[in-house]
């Protein structure tokens, strides 16, 4: 899945998300039923940053999770290639950097930093945005340490069948007429639920994960497998 397939180039899309900055943190709270706190805060968990490491946190949009991989001492570079994503999280926050956050403008296909930065990469609900999932994967096991983390929490599919079936009904049907009552935007929550549908299963993306060079790549499901944790290591 690629930008292209879903017909908008990589500006439109952070277009699209510099127009929903302002609601897009409640506007997910309210599509999840609040199950997006959980699912973030199982890859906090998953990361588990203590003091003294540095962490990436790419597609950090507002900044929603970032602050909270500095429970235990972490700094966090949150990196977004969407300024309003970056200026609505910063405005909240009282500043560009702050309480152990640093926000950082980056493409995930490049990204402005050097070899071996970072102790633990993490990326949630952002790789399928990418325009390139499989260079933005290789880019973060290049700034990632010799035997540092990747966790990759994303959308992913039900395992049985017919209530992935039901479920995909509900993203295309539902998702963007409820988000319509809370954004004027529909027709980036209806690309968002396209996205989601279009994403590999989690063995497919595991398989990914391991071509880009990340060893011992490992999944565990979240809600049924609504939502999947990716773990990998950089080894060499």
């Amino acid at each position: 899945m690629t930008h292209a397939e879903l017909d908008k180039s990589p500006a439109d899309v952070a277009a699209m998300f510099d127009d929903i900055a302002g609601r897009y943190d409640l506007v997910n709270d309210v599509l999840s039923l609040g199950q997006d706190r959980l699912w973030r805060r199982a890859a906090v968990d998953a990361v588990d940053a203590y003091s003294g490491e540095l962490v990436l946190d790419l597609a950090a949009g507002t900044g929603t999770s970032s602050e909270s991989f500095t429970a235990k001492g972490a700094r966090v570079i949150a990196c977004d290639f969407s300024q309003g994503m970056l200026r609505v999280g910063a405005e909240r926050r009282g500043g560009a950097s702050r309480r152990g956050v640093t926000f950082v403008a980056g493409d995930a296909l490049a990204l402005p930093f050097a070899d071996g930065t970072f102790d633990a990469v993490t990326i949630s609900f952002g790789l399928r945005n990418t325009q390139d999932p499989d260079q933005a994967l290789r880019e973060l096991h290049r700034v990632t340490k010799v035997g540092g983390r990747l966790v990759v929490c994303e959308f992913s599919h039900i395992p049985v069948r017919p209530l992935d079936t039901v479920y995909n009904g509900y993203l295309m049907a539902a998702l963007p007429k409820i988000a319509g009552l809370f954004s004027s935007n529909t027709g980036a929550y209806d690309y968002l639920s396209r996205s989601i549908m279009d994403w590999p299963d989690q063995p497919a993306l595991a398989r990914r994960l391991g071509a880009a060079g990340w060893s011992q790549v490992a999944w565990r499901n979240l809600t049924f497998g609504v939502v999947a944790l990716h773990r990998g290591y950089r080894r060499s």
